[in-house]
């Protein structure tokens, strides 16, 4: 059995963390790369770098945040935000990343899945799909969740999937930053249509939304900023209360 993952989330503008509310309202939580050696030093399994302004400003990700990071960190680490293009992907994995999470180019050419999964191997390939929920349907938003497609969340999992996504980064929109627990019954319909894995993202507030993001979401990982950065619990008590509740992780 695969242990369940626990990743913290640095989403990164201007160089610097910053955490906030359904994707808006801002504030300061660090400097990315003591952030990052911090947590692998305390339990991550994994780090999440998202660059939240690369798509809305069309350019490159934070290439050097990666360089200096790789130095200080030992554990996999994603890197997202404003990658459109294979040599974009291969910059970023010599610079240190493991694995590159594509969002918005997805959606403007999901034709680059297939060609970053044949080059680089699906393993590596991470899409990031933002949702809301707009009357009994979810939709994917692009671009750091400011621009609204009419793309259904249910029919793109399914897509990347088959374009040979190796794993799917959901967040809520409408959890976001709220602290109300994962959206479980978005997240439940994903992970029942697809067979890889699944992050989940977006409003964990307690100990038990971790558990209900497993037991209750089938999440493969669950994926938290908040909690994490303004020390409201350690990912060391996390993986102490799943390992309590019976939930496989890595100690």
């Amino acid at each position: 059995m695969l242990k369940t993952r626990i990743i913290p989330c640095l989403d990164v503008k201007k160089g610097r963390v910053v955490k906030g509310i359904n994707f808006v309202d801002l504030v300061d939580a660090g400097d990315p790369v003591q952030q990052a050696k911090y947590y692998s030093e305390n339990g991550a399994d994994e780090i999440c770098f998202l660059d939240i302004d690369a798509s809305i400003e069309n350019r490159e990700t934070m290439i050097n945040v990666v360089k200096e990071t790789a130095k200080e960190v030992f554990i996999p680490m994603t890197v997202g935000g404003g990658i459109g293009s294979i040599d974009n992907i291969r910059s970023l994995l010599k610079a240190g990343a493991d694995k590159i999470s594509i969002n918005s180019s997805a959606i403007k050419n999901p034709k680059i899945i297939n060609d970053a999964a044949e080059h680089f191997g699906s393993q590596c390939i991470v899409v990031a799909i933002d949702v809301k929920k707009k009357g009994n349907d979810w939709f994917v938003f692009s671009h750091g969740g400011t621009i609204k497609t009419n793309i259904n969340a249910l029919n793109w999992v399914k897509e990347v999937e088959e374009l040979g996504a190796g794993e799917i980064l959901l967040t809520s929109m409408d959890r976001d930053g709220t602290k109300k627990g994962f959206d479980l019954e978005i997240l439940k319909k994903i992970t029942n249509i697809v067979k890889i894995p699944v992050i989940a993202s977006g409003g964990v507030g307690s100990m038990k939304d971790f558990y209900d993001g497993v037991y209750k979401g089938g999440a493969s990982a669950l994926l938290a900023a908040s909690v994490f950065h303004f020390n409201q619990f350690s990912i060391k008590e996390v993986k102490q209360y799943l390992f309590e509740k019976n939930i496989a992780v890595r100690k």
